[in-house]
């Protein structure tokens, strides 16, 4: 016989949880929790809630898609506090303009374990939502849209990561405000299938160990995924289109893996690289940027195999006084510009490829040079480099081109007008 030991356990937990049916009057969301037991939910009424709600203990707040709770203005709208806090179909407006005390439609505090936030819709707050520490939150299917009043870079974020281990940022929509997804000294984090418009960077990592972002969209920001200061990251099967900037870029960023991302049309560079060291670029797309990849202030020891370059203005900008290699196992990979012959028939192209010349090198570091690049000089140096390769430089080399490029299954997401 077990009784004794579950007489205790049955008194310590509910042995069924309420619903309650809120009104939609003042003070009626605050009224109802005093009143509400652990596991409760609470179901609000259709119309505004002019409250803002500081959340202690599990309850579930339940809008149903049709209630709006409105803070007015002041501070957070919802901030959660306590464990096992689940927000759902609310639309959540209002917040305050303080950045010292980063103001949200919804903050997560370190105390409030495993929230989650889904199906919201966190219209004009200053920051969406704001997982401060909160262990293992989930974000899912919200629609976040950020601040338009102020200068892109006065707004807050979308979803802020803080000390937020475990947590999970998942199918969001968020336009507007600041960055999509700013996530600073936290680790083992997921952000997925989120879509990004209108933003400064899509998702902007510092100091963020070990964590994955992947199946993500970005449209038209400035930035698509900035990895800063961080290691062993993944970076899969996202897409940038049209981001201004950069498609990707890792930033004292090492030992990651980016794999199987489309970047197409970044008007500066498909893929940034500043002081990036063994990390692990297969299978990505990079199409129709000003340059499609570049390597600066020390980059070594990366692993660049299997990768599409499609119409860059310039492939690749790597200076250097030796030759990389970028091919693995008899395996390299594509480059439009390169008038590639396969006589095997094996999807190698007989021939090495070199995707800059020291006329490259020259132009990088003396821009006004372009104003010889018509000259006869100019044809013949890059004619005998073509015709005499051990004259080239140094740099890139890609012993084993592809004949065909490869298209990774992110390029299903590609927005048909992008």
């Amino acid at each position: 016989m077990r009784w004794p030991l579950l007489i205790p356990l049955l008194f310590a937990t509910p042995l069924w949880a309420a619903d309650w049916d809120v009104p939609n009057r003042a003070g009626a969301i605050a009224a109802t929790l005093a009143r509400a037991a652990d596991g409760d939910t609470l179901r609000l009424a259709p119309g505004s809630y002019a409250e803002t709600l500081v959340l202690d203990r599990p309850v579930t707040i339940d809008g149903l898609g049709q209630a709006t709770i409105d803070g007015q203005g002041a501070g957070s709208v919802i901030t959660v506090t306590g464990p096992d806090v689940i927000l759902r179909g609310l639309t959540v407006i209002g917040s305050g303009s303080d950045h010292d005390g980063i103001d949200s439609g919804i903050k997560l505090t370190k105390t409030a374990r495993a929230p989650v936030v889904e199906d919201n819709v966190l219209i004009g707050n200053l920051y969406g939502v704001d997982i401060h520490g909160a262990r293992d939150a989930l974000v899912k299917g919200n629609r976040i849209e950020g601040r338009t009043d102020r200068h892109m870079n006065a707004r807050g974020n979308g979803v802020y990561v803080w000390n937020a281990p475990g947590s999970v940022v998942e199918g969001n929509d968020i336009q507007y405000g600041r960055d999509g997804i700013f996530v600073n000294s936290s680790r083992r984090n997921v952000f997925r299938d989120n879509l990004f418009r209108d933003l400064r960077f899509a998702v902007h990592y510092m100091y963020a160990d070990n964590s994955e972002v992947s199946g993500n969209v970005s449209i038209g920001n400035d930035l698509g995924y900035a990895v800063m200061f961080t290691s062993r990251v993944k970076v899969l099967n996202n897409v940038s289109v049209g981001d201004r900037e950069h498609g990707v870029m890792l930033n004292y960023a090492n030992d990651s893996v980016i794999s199987g991302n489309v970047v197409k049309g970044a008007k500066e560079k498909c893929t940034f690289l500043y002081n990036a060291n063994k990390n692990d670029f297969t299978d990505n797309w990079f199409e129709g940027c000003g340059i499609g990849i570049h390597f600066t202030a020390g980059s070594e020891r990366n692993r660049i195999v299997g990768n599409a370059f499609v119409g860059n203005r310039t492939q690749v900008k790597y200076v250097s006084t030796r030759w990389v290699e970028w091919s693995e196992d008899g395996r390299g990979n594509y480059w439009s510009d390169f008038a590639a012959y396969d006589v095997n028939g094996d999807g190698i192209a007989d021939a090495p490829y070199r995707p800059n010349d020291s006329m490259d090198h020259v132009l990088w570091t003396q821009p006004a040079a372009k104003l010889l690049l018509g000259s006869p000089a100019v044809q013949l140096v890059r004619w005998s480099q073509s015709a005499f390769p051990a004259l080239l430089p140094g740099g890139v080399i890609d012993s084993h081109p592809l004949i065909k490029a490869p298209k990774p299954p992110a390029m299903k997401k590609v927005p048909h007008d992008g």
